[in-house]
């Protein structure tokens, strides 16, 4: 069983990529009156108590959304996802993508998450409200092959793996290709880490080859502590929707101020 757990790191610099630009895309599909479906292949357990002896042993959110809360506007969607998570769980409470899904969509939308792991998955159960999502501990790769195309037909699939299984970075073109043309109105989105290694670099490489439309948006930022190797986080959007590059060239300003000096100022 893989031992990865995101409790360690909730609220880190990538998660605070990835959650803003996630809540955005849900945020603009759910402007047009029509239902979508969320599918998730990783999820976690969906909700993370920063003041747990887990989040303070690695010091990863003191220097994520701790530190930047206040680059977003009160207004905007990672912030209200943020402050209904907290207003329900408490004040040191982070939502994972599943709470953030859950919270920006509305009672139409269908949303589909998958964990293997089986304490996460418990976790997982007990963090949504009852019948909130179809939750499913199976591989996510399956549940997504399975599903797709969903109904409804509008929607977005997060794929967000740990990459404990370094196979993952080799198959996963694989199971986009696949996943792309039996969706082939979704949103197709995958988060990757950018290591001191570049392990990701042929990934990207065959992604864009075979994508070369998508979206592919990479932020840096010192690492959280010393010999910490993860010194960056990836996007790759798959029909990315209107709107989604200009509000990523605005997150790439703010972490280049972190670049600079370290500050948290946009």
């Amino acid at each position: 069983m893989l031992s990865y757990q995101h409790i360690y790191h909730a609220g880190n610099l990538a998660d605070v990529h990835k959650h803003a630009l996630l809540a955005w895309m849900l945020s603009y599909l759910t402007r047009k009156d029509k239902p979508l479906s969320y599918i998730e292949t990783h999820a976690g357990r969906g909700l993370y108590d920063l003041s747990g002896a887990e989040a303070n042993r690695t010091g990863e959110a003191a220097q994520g959304i701790e530190k930047v809360a206040g680059w977003f506007d009160p207004d905007h969607p990672l912030s209200r996802a943020l402050q209904t998570v907290r207003d329900r769980h408490g004040p040191r409470c982070y939502p994972g993508s599943p709470l953030i899904a859950h919270a920006l969509l509305r009672p139409c939308d269908s949303l589909h998450l998958a964990e293997l792991h089986p304490r996460e998955y418990a976790a997982l159960l007990a963090s949504l409200p009852p019948r909130a999502a179809r939750c499913a501990q199976q591989d996510g790769f399956a549940l997504a092959h399975a599903l797709t195309p969903p109904t409804p037909r509008r929607g977005l699939l997060l794929i967000d793996p740990s990459y404990e299984i370094k196979s993952d970075y080799m198959d996963i073109p694989r199971h986009i290709a696949r996943l792309t043309r039996a969706w082939n109105v979704g949103i197709i989105c995958l988060w990757y880490p950018i290591l001191t290694t570049e392990i990701h670099a042929k990934m990207l490489t065959q992604l864009q080859k075979t994508h070369p439309d998508a979206m592919r948006h990479e932020v840096r930022f010192p690492p959280a502590r010393a010999g910490h190797t993860m010194v960056g986080s990836g996007l790759f959007v798959i029909r990315p929707p209107f709107g989604i590059a200009e509000e990523a060239v605005q997150l790439t300003e703010k972490f280049k101020t972190l670049n600079r000096s370290g500050s948290s100022k946009p």
